[in-house]
């Protein structure tokens, strides 16, 4: 047992992740009032982790999602096997007017002092109609899943989907798979159906069953209901707030092995300072910090939480997982799109402390 954790050496499916596939159209620096054209981008904050793991640290992932059978249903579906990504899907008919659709996030990058902006359109989205019920829980982790992984956007979509949540987190529990859930607390989508106080009421039900937790400290404060301890940071790269706040996360989840999160400070929408702290088995353990040239940060965070994952799974020291999180994180910056472009070689070079000099 490494970590706190009992990760199983192998299985048919080394990570398995439960959310909404989503597309985001990105018309790059124009904002979207004077956009002609844009990008499309799949996306969804569980099945970025589930693309990075597969696509550039080859390890054998898969999706449980709800897919639509139209085009937009198709792109994301050819993009999902594109990223070699196993998909179980919950099938909905498209009646051709009004749904059930795919989600579609809307996002412009910004540019120096102008910030990035990000809106939605999850109007009768498939997604937030997935109830407990709909996977079969056995037939996925009976062929051996190593771990499991969900997060607080896909529990904010409906009354339903923090529910399959709890039902999908305790097979993985009874199958001897490793739990995690990025509390990524999103406060526009709470907001429309019970606020706060029904956020915390769901993810406590849901981490009751989690061994590894990702989330910063505003996550803690707001998913968890957890108050932040009285440590005011200088900077938003210190992590004693967050260090401050484990041990009543771990006293009210004593289960809890694992807390992980980015540091960030925004300097310009295209400079930030990056670092990344965690909390493994009672010991704390922060990466270097780095300045970011940032492209589209959309997908850091999940970057940085695939890329720690990565490292759990295969053993390695806690530091050195903690800077593999953080080096891919960094270079998912850098990528346009939501999911990596980077290869193993590239994230350990940066990991040892590399640089941008050129490789020839």
């Amino acid at each position: 047992m490494k970590y706190g954790l009992n990760i199983r050496p192998e299985g048919a499916l080394d990570f398995v992740s439960l959310g909404a596939l989503i597309h985001r159209l990105d018309p790059g620096i124009i904002p979207f009032r004077k956009a002609t054209e844009c990008q499309i981008h799949v996306s969804g904050g569980e099945f970025n982790c589930a693309a990075n793991l597969a696509d550039c640290f080859g390890l054998k992932t898969g999706i449980c999602s709800a897919m639509v059978n139209y085009p937009i249903g198709d792109l994301i579906a050819e993009r999902v096997k594109a990223m070699g990504v196993k998909p179980f899907y919950k099938q909905f008919k498209h009646n051709g007017v009004n749904g059930p659709n795919m989600a579609t996030v809307y996002s412009d990058r910004g540019l120096g002092v102008r910030a990035p902006v990000v809106f939605y359109n999850r109007s009768h989205e498939a997604g937030a109609l997935l109830k407990p019920g709909d996977f079969n829980w056995k037939e996925i982790f009976g062929q051996g899943v190593r771990w499991f992984h969900s997060g607080g956007i896909f529990a904010a979509l409906s009354e339903t989907t923090g529910e399959l949540i709890v039902e999908a987190m305790q097979a993985a529990k009874e199958a001897g798979a490793i739990t995690s859930f990025d509390l990524n607390y999103r406060a526009k989508l709470w907001n429309i159906w019970g606020g706060a106080e029904k956020a915390v009421s769901v993810i406590e039900r849901i981490v009751k069953n989690v061994d590894v937790l990702v989330g910063n400290e505003e996550d803690l404060q707001l998913g968890l209901g957890i108050p932040g301890p009285e440590v005011h940071s200088k900077s938003k790269l210190d992590p004693s707030t967050f260090f401050g706040m484990i041990g009543d996360v771990v006293k009210k989840y004593p289960q809890v092995k694992v807390v992980a999160t980015t540091l960030r400070e925004v300097h310009s929408t295209n400079h930030h300072s990056w670092s990344a702290v965690a909390w493994i088995d009672g010991e704390t353990y922060t990466a270097p910090t780095c300045e970011l040239n940032i492209l589209d940060r959309v997908g850091g965070g999940d970057g940085f939480a695939s890329g720690f994952f990565y490292g759990l799974l295969s053993g390695e020291e806690p530091m050195e997982a903690v800077k593999l999180g953080w080096a891919h994180g960094a270079l998912l910056t850098t990528f346009p799109g939501d999911t990596t472009m980077a290869t193993v070689d590239q994230v350990r070079a940066f990991a040892k402390g590399g640089s941008a000099r050129i490789q020839r």
